[in-house]
């Protein structure tokens, strides 16, 4: 038993490229599919969205307003806390409050995280629910 694995001499030489015209063919038909389906699947209720602008907050009197210095002191509007159980009794009397005040974080960028964490955890202690950082927008150039 022979086998013949090509002519002596001739010019056949194998090719071992893959062809993807059927694959290429089988895919345009898929898309073609997906995109006449996809209106009749994707018919949406008709409603009317409400119409809405953009707006930056606007610090409100009732707002606390608590500043951290790059030195860890605490103040409550402008006036110095002794520590943070002194923040927590003012926290408290807030927190009771209906509706109760937003609290806003003014952090130097130079303070300790420590410093920062402390005001955090006195605020979920005192059981104020919306706590936010103010910053500062960067320069544009």
């Amino acid at each position: 038993m022979s086998m013949s694995v090509g002519s002596e001499g001739g010019d056949d030489s194998f090719n071992s490229e893959i062809n993807t015209t059927p694959l290429v063919d089988i895919m345009l038909v898929l898309l073609i599919i997906f995109l006449i389906t996809s209106p009749v699947v994707l018919k949406l209720q008709k409603i009317n969205l409400p119409e809405e602008i953009n707006q930056a907050i606007q610090t409100k009197p009732e707002n606390v307003n608590i500043v951290v210095n790059k030195d860890g002191d605490i103040y409550w509007n402008q006036k110095k806390m002794r520590d943070a159980n002194e923040l927590f009794d003012f926290l408290k009397e807030e927190a009771v409050k209906v509706p109760q005040p937003e609290v806003h974080v003014r952090g130097d960028k130079d303070a300790k995280y420590e410093s920062i964490g402390r005001v955090i955890y006195t605020t979920q202690r005192a059981g104020i629910q919306k706590v936010g950082f103010i910053t500062e927008p960067p320069d544009k150039m």
